[in-house]
Formats: C-alpha cells, structure tokens, sequence
C-alpha cells in the first residue's frame, strides 16, 4: 500500500507562513559539514606509558633512539588538544579496552572504566577480549562506565550481540545497537558491531550470548538509521582491518568506518624511515555498495596512537573528501642507545625538523596531569603487587604460537618452548587436585615469550593475562586424538588454537585429510618413559575452561559433561605461579630451563 504525504496548508496573511509541511533540516543546508573523530582501539588495560626504540639520523646514520611511548595520560593530552581544535568532535573507542596487563587483572577493568570516564567518549564497541571473563565479568566492567563529569554518558555498541536468560546483562540494556549523536544541528548514527566467530570461539561469552553475522545486522541497522532521517553513518567496528575494507564494499549508506581487532597501523609511508610499519594510509578511502566514498580508519594499538579523522560530508550526507593521521604519542625525553646519553637541546630540535620535513605523524606530547592524578591509585596497587621476585628463568623461553616448516631461530623444536612450559606446570598443579594423565592448552593463551633473569608476578600475569580456570574432563583416548584434530585444523582459522599438552606428545602430518594427521601418539607412564597411547581406555585431563566448553575450535570438548567434568576456582595464572613457588621452596637454587626436547608435544611436523 502506497504511503501518500499530506500537508496541513494554514490560511494565514501573507508572509505568516503557507504550510506546516517542512523539509527535513539536514537537507537545508547549502554548505559542506565538517566532522572530527577522535578514537583509540585496542588499548587492553595499557594504561602505562611503556619505553621502544625509534630510529633518528642526528648526523652519523640512522640510530636508536630510546623514548617513552603511549600511555592513557598522554591519550586524554591529544584529545584535549584534538576538542580544543575543532566543535565538531566525536570521541570514539572501538573496542577491547580490557585484558592484557594487570590493571585488568587486579581490578577486573574498574581501572581502564576509571580512565575511559575521565576522557569522556561518545561511544565504545564492545571488542572480543570484553568476553574474556565471561558476561559477568563484562558487567563489572561496563557498571565501572559512569558519566562522571562528562556531559553524556559513554554509548556501548554492538548491534550484532544478543544477551541470553543466563547473562549477568540479560535485559540489562546496557548495550545498544546504535545510537544518534548530533554536532551543530546534524545528526550522525553510530552502528557498533562485534566480531562474531573469533568472540563465541576465542572468548568466553555465556553459551546463550548469540553473536550475528556482521553484513547483514550492520545494514538492517544502518536501514533504520535512514529511515530516521540520519543520512550520516559511522560504523564502529571490532572486526580488523581487512575484514573492514571488505564489509565497506558490501554496505549500502555507511560512511566511515572506525575499526580495532587487527592493531593496524596506519599511516604515511615515511613512517618506515624511524622504524615503524605502516600497513596502509591513514585513512584508507574505499567505494560502498553504491560507490560512494568511505573513510576507513584504526589506531594501532596498547595506547600508542590517537587518530584524528577529519571527514567532509555535502548537504545530502556524502561524503566529499577525509584526510587526517594517528597520532603516534611519543615523550619528550630521549637518550642514544649506543651512547646510553641523553639527547641534548639542539638534538631534540634536529628531529623536531625531521618530523615536520618528512610530515610524520609522532607527536611529542605532555601526559595529562589529571589522568595522571587519576590513575595515581591504581599505579600504587599495581607496583606494590608486581614487584615481587617469584622466580628464575635460567635461559630464555621463545613464544611460538603453532609449528612451521622452520621454527623460530631460539625455538628448540616445533612450537613454543613456553607454551610447553604452561602445559608442564598445569599438569604438575593439576596433580595436587586430582590423578591427571595429561594436560590441554592452546598455543594462543600464552602470549609473550619469557627472557633469562629474574620473574616477577608481573611477567606471569603478561603470560597469561586471561581469567581462564582449571577443569578436570575424563576422556578416551579416542575423545583426546579427535580434540588434537580440532585444534590442528581450527589452527589454520586462528593459530592461536594450535594445541600444546604435557604428559602426551605426537607427529603431525598436515597433507593428511582431518581425523588422520595426528599420528604416534605416545603417553608418559609413572617412571617417566613415553609408550603408545591407547585410545580406548579413559583418561584424566587436565585444561582451562576455556577450552573445555568448545572455545578456539575444541570442539569435541564440549561432549565432555556431567560427572565427567570437574571445574577448579584455580586461575591459571595462579597455577603457574604456584608452580613457580613449588621449584622456588624444593629447589631454591635451580630456577627453571626449557624442557627436554623429547617432553615436547610435537615430534615431527609435516606441511602441506
């Protein structure tokens, strides 16, 4: 049925006014509207400023330069500068602000909520790692969200979630699908959208908490928006970036896409003469579905960078032209590597020049003195926890997430020497609650290597910084191959899910179909030799829970339930430090060296 538009036509004296029927006022304006976006992503509780390396010619050649980097201080410093430019400013965070240092650990994302208030977004997606303890957990984290002393509150997006009866934010309403923001009179809807797959198979959400596909939720969105007479759309995206320029293409009406999950840096190709690695420019310009133009940009990572987006629309919401840069934050204190000398007044102008010459986008900027003030509390508890010494490792341990053809250069044999390490020490802890055979974990929950000298609780909780528990599963052998065999080929999806066990090792042959690539699978018996794995009789297993409800593509795992199954309040962090405990009180002088290699899950590794 047709739709007719009738206008109320007042009689009125001339000069009063004919009708009541109005164009819509954003189609009154005859001139070309200017918007700002202000965003991070991927912060991860990097609250911290942390210390790199960047490369500058003061004269004899490119050198290292050793500088402060990032930290939330100096973000709150760029958006002021960015809100004192510009009226028409968004501030946007595109997701997964929590986990990966212990600021979340110790405060389960109460101090990264404390410093997202202080700078006042507009709105935040939710990323993938916001799942990583679980629905409840997220909501200690987004109740930490208040408005404070912003004028609005923080908008938490994503369109494509769906939270179950069981979910801490069941009918909550806490999270919104999209909402309209308005700058001088023109409205601008923002869409959030969540990864789906890598968030329900590589996170920890609630088993009812439904994740839709990306296109089709983000355009149904985007209709409606329209509908309502917002002809300019942001998409704020935890996709990463290639999943970006293709979704772009795909989509009716979208024009700008600010996005996270990848780390992407974007930006000038100079970049590369200080040493960093721009993927792309900032912005990277791509065609939707209609053709019309689409800005597209992210901001690297951990804090480091602040983008600055600046996007020209016409009177009917196209847009024009964008142009703008991530700000790479950088301190204003540096020192020669190779001198170990700080840099002297005439220096530090040199690479002032340099900068502005070569159009780079690094900023040498002051932190905020009230963020700083305002994560005062959470450094102190964060230092007084970190600093104890629970360990030493006498050689260091090299990070490899899945086997290649050619290990890594400090790796002993196929995969990494400490992922094996992890999967030693919850067999050994897991020992003290029940009779373990072996030991199950994916090669992605362990994320950084481990150098020689000392161990601090701060280097186990960089390890791993995941609120993933201990879980006893009894199973066949026949269960245990065909969960390797999940693991091995969703590895190929996300290497992170490439398994690692203690107490069972195996040959790999990737030119086998799966169910036959894992070959000669061997058991450790009680006197410490390695014999042939019987498939058909039970065993106890060891793992996190994580895995044990068919995240990261183990699948099989998620049969294993009833009094088959076992759950442990044992974080593993808290394993490995127990473990680290254990060889500290019986053998206080030894520390810990790498595996032998024969203990190592994966003999023999065969490419396709």
């Amino acid at each position: 049925m047709n739709k007719i538009a009738f206008c109320l036509v007042s009689f009125l004296p001339l000069g009063l006014g004919l009708t009541a029927c109005q164009t819509p006022k954003q189609h009154q304006n005859t001139s070309p509207f200017t918007l700002t976006v202000a965003h991070i992503n991927d912060h991860h509780s990097h609250l911290d400023e942390e210390q790199t390396t960047v490369k500058f010619d003061l004269g004899q050649g490119p050198e290292n330069i050793l500088i402060n980097r990032g930290g939330m201080a100096r973000v709150a410093s760029m958006m002021k500068q960015i809100e004192q430019k510009d009226p028409n400013v968004i501030k946007i965070h595109a997701g997964d602000a929590i986990t990966g240092d212990l600021y979340f650990n110790l405060t389960q994302g109460l101090a990264d909520a404390a410093v997202m208030n202080q700078i006042c977004f507009d709105s935040y997606t939710l990323g993938n790692h916001e799942f990583d303890a679980k629905d409840a957990g997220l909501k200690v984290f987004l109740d930490g969200l208040k408005q404070g002393h912003c004028k609005t509150p923080i908008h938490i997006l994503s369109a494509n979630v769906t939270f179950g009866p069981s979910s801490a934010l069941y009918q909550t309403n806490r999270v919104k699908k999209s909402v309209v923001i308005e700058r001088q009179g023109q409205k601008i809807g923002l869409v959030g959208i969540t990864i789906a797959g890598k968030t329900k198979n590589a996170s920890q959400p609630n088993a009812d908490t439904v994740f839709a596909e990306e296109i089709a939720t983000a355009q149904a969105q985007i209709d409606q928006l329209k509908a309502q007479g917002v002809d300019k759309i942001i998409l704020q995206t935890h996709v990463g970036y290639e999943r970006d320029l293709n979704i772009a293409t795909q989509l009716n009406d979208v024009d700008v896409i600010i996005g996270g999950d990848s780390h992407t840096l974007l930006g000038p190709e100079s970049l590369k003469t200080v040493g960093l690695n721009p993927v792309a420019d900032y912005p990277t310009v791509v065609k939707n579905k209609q053709g019309d133009k689409v800005c597209i940009a992210q901001a690297w990572q951990y804090n480091y960078a602040v983008g600055e987006l600046k996007v020209r629309f016409d009177p009917q919401g196209k847009v024009l032209d964008c142009g703008g840069q991530a700000h790479i934050l950088l301190g204003t204190d540096m020192q020669r590597v190779k001198s170990n000398s700080p840099l002297t007044a005439q220096q530090k102008q040199q690479i002032q020049e340099y900068v502005a010459k070569m159009h780079l986008p690094l900023s040498f900027i002051t932190p905020d003195a009230q963020m700083q003030q305002v994560l005062k509390p959470y450094q102190l508890k964060k230092k007084t926890y970190v600093d104890t010494v629970v360990g030493t490792a006498n050689e260091a341990f090299c990070s490899q997430t899945r086997p290649t053809k050619k290990p890594k250069e400090n790796c002993l044999t196929y995969g990494g020497d400490v992922q094996q390490l992890v999967a030693q020490a919850m067999l050994q802890q897991a020992k003290k609650y029940f009779a373990a055979d072996l030991s199950i974990q994916n090669g992605g929950g362990v994320r950084i290597e481990i150098p020689q000298g000392p161990m601090n609780v701060a280097t186990v909780y960089q390890l791993l910084p995941f609120k993933n528990t201990l879980v006893q599963l009894s199973m066949t052998g026949h269960e245990v191959k065909a969960t390797l065999e999940d693991a091995i080929e969703g590895a190929n999806t996300d290497i992170g899910a490439y398994p690692y066990t203690a107490g069972l090792r195996w040959e790999v042959d990737m030119t086998k179909a799966k169910g036959q690539r894992v070959q000669n699978l061997q058991l450790k018996n009680a006197s410490g030799q390695y014999q042939n794995f019987d498939l058909d009789r039970t065993y106890q297993v060891a793992t996190i829970d994580f895995l044990a409800r068919g995240s990261n593509y183990y699948t099989t795992l998620t049969s294993i339930q009833g009094e088959r199954r076992k759950d442990f309040s044992l974080d593993y962090a808290d394993i490995f430090l127990n473990y680290l405990s254990d060889i500290a009180k019986n053998q206080p002088k030894k520390g810990i060296y790498r595996l032998p290699i024969a203990d190592y899950s994966t003999q023999k590794y065969i490419t396709q």
